[in-house]
């Protein structure tokens, strides 16, 4: 028989489906069960890819995204949820409906614009709608710098430019902004952790392999750490050090280039 988990915390992903296994729902759910989370799902759009590219998407009907919605949310009570790939100005409109259904609901935003390859996950417009729509509603807004970049349209070249971004988006209305700097040059990589009571960096080695995934692990870690009732911070640190760890750990079971993280050896 079954055994019932009353208590076992349970986060939500809404984001696009990763044929390749490496980002995406596939990577969140990976990183929910790793922090022991029980993991649900409101998938936006099917995407062919594997290691070396995307060579197809399908975003899949409204109708679908808020049925798949309306099914979890009848079931559990959900302790966070993080957005990945919406795609359109119409899933991120009904997304934000959604959510505000639920106005007490912890929500992470990873901005995701483009895949690790290069290829372009968003419509014309999603950049205004994720302004107007999801911004000031973010707990927690986790962009890496080229998102930061088109979020803001401004070059971001230097930790400092990376603290003045985090600033800007905060003041476009998200609570508290992890600006990612991954995508500088340098043999550390700084985070950049803004909230509104002050500000944090946190340094890691560069480990030099192009990794597939990480912004959605992070991202779906932070919301783990929040469903388990982890203080923001903590859960952030929590966060930023699994995928550090889930990184070194890569591997590559593919034939492309990208290498795909570890989330069972970083738990």
């Amino acid at each position: 028989m079954a055994k019932k988990h009353p208590g076992k915390p349970v986060a939500l992903t809404i984001a696009g489906s990763d044929s390749g296994g490496g980002a995406g729902i596939q990577a969140d759910l990976r990183t929910f069960s790793a922090f022991d989370v029980h993991g649900v799902c409101a998938i936006t759009a099917v995407t062919a890819q594997n290691t070396a590219s995307v060579s197809a998407i399908h975003m899949l009907p409204t109708r679908m995204i808020d049925a798949q919605l309306d099914a979890v949310f009848d079931d559990f009570t959900i302790g966070a949820v993080k957005t990945g790939m919406l795609g359109t100005p119409a899933v991120v409109r009904r997304v934000r409906a959604c959510l505000d259904r639920h106005p007490d609901l912890f929500l992470i935003v990873d901005p995701v614009l483009v895949a690790t390859s290069g290829a372009q996950l968003a419509e014309a417009g999603l950049v205004p709608a994720m302004h107007r729509h999801l911004l000031a509603r973010a707990d927690v807004l986790t962009p890496n710098v080229p998102e930061a970049e088109r979020l803001l349209d401004r070059t971001i070249r230097s930790t400092a430019d990376l603290l003045d971004a985090a600033r800007r988006l905060q003041d476009a209305g998200a609570r508290t902004v992890l600006l990612k700097g991954g995508h500088l040059e340098g043999r550390m990589v700084k985070d950049v952790l803004v909230t509104p009571h002050g500000t944090s960096t946190f340094t890691h080695r560069r480990i030099n392999l192009e990794g597939h995934g990480t912004g959605c692990t992070l991202s779906a870690a932070i919301a783990a750490g929040m469903a388990n009732g982890r203080a923001l911070e903590d859960a952030v640190a929590e966060a930023i050090e699994f995928v550090h760890r889930a990184l070194a750990q890569a591997f590559r079971p593919g034939r492309g280039d990208m290498a795909l993280l570890d989330h069972l050896a970083a738990r």
